[in-house]
């Protein structure tokens, strides 16, 4: 069976973007981009809600020539990875990716059964809507220091806790790694 993870960054007060929407915040250094490519390199699947890959397909397909090189390989990486994008008002996606329109959790629980790779969530709804099934087994949490005081929080209200490990920490410049396994 497919692993899930949920990878992304938040602020120390528990905030994924700010009041505004920004992440500008979680600007990677050079040694976490890398980590980022490496880690997304060993991705099968990457499940996306419609609000992320909509961000990621504003700049990753069309990353500038004179772009760093280690945004132009995640372009090329982003671009070519199969891709589920869940949402219910988008029409058509591209770049390797199958638009998903309704049950999202029965989805996602096809393609966990599908194989025995790992899969990503990215967004924090879609991520939101597996967590009280129990699908995602790991959270990879990229803490940047900073203090938004406000914007979308990392996770949901849910009816019950969810038991996590500490796995791993990892120190980057501008972030900490918390990786956690689920159950």
């Amino acid at each position: 069976m497919r692993k899930l993870i949920y990878a992304i960054g938040v602020s120390v007060d528990g905030y994924i973007n700010d009041r505004d929407g920004s992440i500008d915040w979680t600007e990677p250094d050079e040694e976490l981009h890398q980590f980022h490519n490496d880690r997304y390199r060993e991705i099968e699947i990457s499940l996306h809600g419609r609000r992320l890959y909509e961000l990621m397909a504003e700049y990753w397909p069309r990353v500038p020539e004179d772009a760093p090189p280690i945004e132009r390989e995640f372009g090329g990486l982003w671009t070519e990875k199969p891709k589920f994008v869940f949402s219910r008002t988008l029409t058509e996606v591209q770049w390797n990716s199958t638009l998903v329109s309704e049950n999202a959790v029965e989805q996602v629980r096809g393609l966990k059964a599908g194989g025995d790779g790992a899969m990503e969530v990215g967004g924090a709804g879609l991520a939101a809507a597996l967590m009280p099934y129990g699908l995602i087994d790991e959270y990879q949490l990229f803490v940047s220091p900073v203090i938004l005081g406000g914007g979308t929080p990392l996770f949901p209200p849910l009816d019950k806790r969810i038991q996590l490990r500490l796995a791993e920490t990892r120190h980057f410049d501008t972030a900490v790694m918390l990786r956690y396994l689920a159950g």
